[in-house]
């Protein structure tokens, strides 16, 4: 196949329509106007260190994948297989094609975030970059990748609002003990009701806190926090004997009954 042109490689990015991934595609550009500047490589050049730098042998699973860019990343690392998902037919097109102009061999689906049980495999690095801010069911997300698809390590990144503190938490309190809930640094989620930057998807703004109790809650060990929003994490036992139960399972009596 004779190689596209950089002239035809801007024609069909254009075509596949807006892209927030800002992927060098031999010299053109998809997104160089980024009111984040060259989104995502800034962000990753911040905590790339952090990522191992071999990953031949590795298989590597990018939820909520975009337009591919660390699914490129990872590739360009030597891993052995990386499968992105996405739920937006406009990225994975984005992807598909960013994948095909750098010659490498990425498979995409069509996948939410809660449907992670039908791929049916455990991958040695999940990534989990900008997705929980936009899920309505942010905690149940990550009790899923917990229990279907972490093999190994997880890297998360949020959009973080609020104190970056890390705050000491205690076991337990008393009822009637309420000063740590008003602490800026106590573990907060917060709620966006109608649209956030104009964007009617963002649901969440968690703190730092917030987002190293959620990981650990949902069973991830934080190796490391390389970067304000981003955690290096591994899979590891949950804090308590109960997780994710998706979809609802029937109750039943001690004589096998349903209640």
């Amino acid at each position: 196949m004779t190689p596209l042109t950089t002239e035809q490689i801007r024609e069909r990015a254009a075509a596949l329509g807006d892209w927030f991934h800002n992927i060098d595609l031999n010299g053109a550009p998809t997104a160089p106007n980024h009111f984040l500047g060259d989104y995502p490589n800034v962000k990753w050049r911040l905590f790339e260190h952090a990522v191992p730098q071999d990953l031949a042998g590795k298989t590597v699973l990018d939820i909520g994948c975009n337009a591919g860019f660390y699914s490129i990343e990872m590739k360009q690392r030597g891993a052995e297989r990386v499968v992105g998902i996405d739920f937006d037919d406009r990225y994975l097109d984005q992807a598909r094609f960013a994948a095909e102009v750098k010659g490498q061999e990425i498979e995409f689906r069509k996948l939410s975030v809660y449907d992670v049980a039908e791929l049916a495999e455990r991958f040695d690095i999940v990534l989990f970059m900008g997705v929980l801010y936009h899920l309505r069911h942010p905690l149940l997300a990550l009790d899923l990748i917990h229990d279907h698809v972490a093999g190994d390590l997880l890297i998360y990144q949020s959009m973080q609002r609020g104190s970056a503190d890390e705050y000491p938490v205690q076991a337990d309190y008393d009822f009637f003990q309420q000063d740590h809930f008003n602490d800026p640094a106590y573990p907060k989620l917060h709620f966006i009701e109608h649209e956030y930057a104009g964007d009617w998807t963002n649901w969440w703004a968690p703190n730092a806190a917030c987002s190293a109790a959620m990981l650990r809650s949902a069973g991830f060990q934080i190796l490391e926090h390389p970067e304000e929003e981003v955690f290096i994490c591994r899979a590891g036992e949950r804090p308590k004997p109960w997780g994710a139960v998706y979809p609802a399972k029937p109750l039943t009596n001690g004589a096998g009954g349903a209640k």
